[in-house]
């Protein structure tokens, strides 16, 4: 760990830039769209692996806070690559705050096909209001969700 992180740091940084740019691409009609997301987000993917060999979780404290959460929406959109998600959920594990654990969590468990935790990941909406992908335990959600600091769920 004792590399020099800038160089990542700014990488990481850039790479989560371009994610937000291109987000609308990733619920876009156009299957060319969606194609240049995953594209996208699985390059960031491979990236944050490589990044994770060489220097671990870029940690708040090892690269900043805005870096840090940078790391952790390239693993959070890493959808294809269950093996970056779940390493970054390991590695990360303790470094990074309770709130986005919860939402890599709940993100790799719906990628693994099980039921999630806190009821961050949205599978679509009906009548208007957004309808969470099922639950391990629904009655408890708002009260796991509390734990972490999110929000209760109808807000």
């Amino acid at each position: 760990m004792a590399h020099d992180v800038a160089a990542p740091a700014v990488e990481l940084t850039d790479m989560a830039a371009a994610d937000h740019r291109s987000a609308v691409r990733a619920n876009s009609d156009d299957p060319a769209e969606q194609l240049a997301w995953r594209r996208l987000t699985a390059q960031h993917g491979y990236r944050l692996g490589e990044i994770m060999d060489e220097y671990g979780w870029p940690t708040e404290e090892l690269v900043g806070e805005e870096t840090a959460r940078a790391a952790w929406l390239i693993a959070q959109h890493a959808d294809r690559q269950l093996e970056i998600q779940r390493r970054a959920l390991k590695v990360s594990t303790g470094s990074a705050s309770p709130r986005e654990l919860a939402f890599l969590r709940d993100r790799t468990l719906v990628n693994e096909g099980r039921k999630q935790i806190y009821g961050t990941q949205i599978a679509g909406v009906k009548d208007g209001a957004p309808v969470p992908w099922p639950c391990e335990e629904p009655e408890r959600m708002d009260e796991l969700r509390a734990e972490v600091g999110i929000e209760p769920f109808d807000e």
